[in-house]
């Protein structure tokens, strides 16, 4: 194995990280965006209140991305456990 495939396998493993992690980071980011805004407008400075609808966009996010991050994950690792004879010899 040599440092050029090491780094090919873990540049892969970064790039899968990103793409299954990417929509719930963004879902996130907009929930607590919208409920910063809601706040400012209101004047309502609950540390708690962008929990709740967080949670629940999380949620709702999973079930509807969560077969494609599924299948981005296991066509990894299938891939990854292919390459290993090729790896090794």
């Amino acid at each position: 194995m040599t440092p050029t495939t090491v780094i090919e396998i873990g540049r892969n493993a970064m790039e899968v990280l990103l793409l299954v992690s990417a929509p719930l980071f963004i879902a996130a980011l907009v929930t607590g965006l919208l409920v910063s805004i809601f706040q400012a407008a209101t004047q309502i400075n609950e540390a708690t209140l962008s929990f709740v609808p967080k949670l629940l966009v999380i949620f709702v996010t999973i079930i509807v991305a969560g077969p494609w991050m599924i299948t981005l994950l296991t066509d990894y690792m299938r891939r990854l456990y292919e390459s290993i004879p090729g790896i090794i010899g």
